[in-house]
This record gives C-alpha cells, sequence and structure tokens, in this order.
C-alpha cells in the first residue's frame, strides 16, 4: 500500500477480531516508529504492549465503566514520551511521540490491521499510570488499540483544504 493510501483510508476501528496482533508484526510497527522526525535525535517515545495482568492492572484503575472500553482491542500499546525537563525540547519531543504513534497506526493498517488512537482519562491518573509503569518524567500520549477489523469503513468527509490552510506571502 503506498503512503498516499493508507493516509485516505485508515480509520478508527473500535471493533475487532478477538486474535492480538504477533510479537513480530508489532516488533515490525516499532521499528518504523523510530523514524518519526526528531529533533536532537532523543528518541523520546516509549511503547509498552499491555500482556494479560497489566491490562486487569488498568482495568481496575479505569473503574467497572470505563473498564469495559479496555477490552474492544486484543492488543492495547501504551504510548508516552520522556521528557528530559527542558521546556522546548520537552515540547518537540511530545510531538516527535505522536508522529511515532501515527506511524504505528499507519503502519499496521498497512498490513491489514485495524487501530483505534485512544486518550483515556485513566492514564491520566496515578493509579492508571502506576498500572502501566510510567514514570514521573514520561506524558502519556495515547493508547493504541489493535487488531484484526471486523468490517471496512468508510472515509467521512473532510473540511476543505482552503479552510484550514492560509497562505502568506
Amino acid at each position: 500500500m503506498d503512503v498516499e493510501t493508507a493516509i485516505r483510508t485508515r480509520r478508527t476501528h473500535k471493533a475487532f477480531r478477538p486474535g492480538p496482533v504477533s510479537g513480530q508484526i508489532l516488533g515490525e510497527l516499532f521499528d518504523l516508529a523510530r523514524w518519526a522526525p526528531n529533533h536532537n535525535l532523543t528518541n523520546p517515545w516509549r511503547f509498552r504492549v499491555l500482556g494479560p495482568q497489566a491490562l486487569e492492572r488498568l482495568k481496575r484503575a479505569a473503574g467497572p465503566e470505563a473498564a469495559a472500553k479496555l477490552d474492544r482491542a486484543p492488543t492495547l500499546v501504551v504510548c508516552s514520551c520522556a521528557l528530559g525537563g527542558d521546556p522546548v525540547q520537552d515540547e518537540e519531543d511530545l510531538h516527535a511521540t505522536a508522529c511515532a504513534a501515527y506511524i504505528v497506526l499507519l503502519a499496521a493498517h498497512a498490513r491489514g490491521l485495524a487501530g483505534y488512537w485512544r486518550t483515556p482519562e485513566v492514564l491520566r491518573t496515578e493509579a492508571g499510570r502506576d498500572a502501566v509503569g510510567l514514570r514521573p518524567e514520561e506524558r502519556f500520549v495515547s493508547l493504541i488499540h489493535l487488531g484484526e477489523p471486523i468490517q471496512a469503513k468508510d472515509a467521512p468527509e473532510r473540511a476543505p483544504v482552503a479552510d484550514t490552510v492560509i497562505y502568506l506571502d
């Protein structure tokens, strides 16, 4: 799949087949994420693939109502950014980490997988951060749901380019 097709056809999926994404494919996705634009090559992104015990800890921290959403996908990946304390570098690193997370989603889509970028409240709480081992110097960026899709999804309408771009002279 070429990059333009991947960008135009990637969708958010909330329903997945039960089988987890293989470790080999996850490794390929994380390898590609390393190529995100990153000023000073700090490699700030951190990915944590949740196993059964980590998922149970996170579900307990989330509470019964929010825990159900954590069961949607067979593979969950917590993406965070390691911060160094310099405000400018930290901002650049945060954006680089978001790019790395998007690369994971695009590369998964190119392999026929479905994905879902979430930012659940639980991962901004102390209990949720502890459940997945986020250190104080890490900023939570996304919880990526991955798996085989149950159905295809059509692209929603997008705002025209003219609504979002300004050319300055």
